[in-house]
């Protein structure tokens, strides 16, 4: 039976054979594709594609989430909270003297 390295080791060679294959199909298939578009005079226009990004395009996104309305208010103060993110002190401290969260629903 194998040790690690000698597995690891024959795991990098078969990794290296898999790139130098890939490398050498992908050139042939370029160099095929090259040959049958000069035989038949196209050009990428033709094919209706374009070139190739250099780097996938992602999707913009606003700065920060979108404003979410109140769940839970303060009565004493008015300030409310979102049920989003940390617990803010007003309601951290209500829950610790003994009230309950739905004591402050919207």
């Amino acid at each position: 039976m194998s040790n690690l390295a000698d597995l690891i080791a024959q795991k990098a060679a078969l990794e290296q054979e898999i790139a130098v294959a890939r490398r050498e199909a992908r050139s042939g298939a370029i160099a095929q594709i090259k040959s049958l578009m000069s035989e038949h005079g196209l050009t990428l226009a033709d094919l209706g594609g374009k070139a190739p990004a250099s780097a996938p395009l992602k999707r913009k996104r606003s700065g920060k989430g979108s404003k979410v309305p109140a769940k839970y208010r303060d009565p004493a103060t008015g300030t409310t909270w979102s049920g989003r993110g940390l617990q803010p002190k007003w309601l951290k401290a209500a829950l610790a003297s003994g009230r309950k969260l739905s004591d402050f629903a919207v």
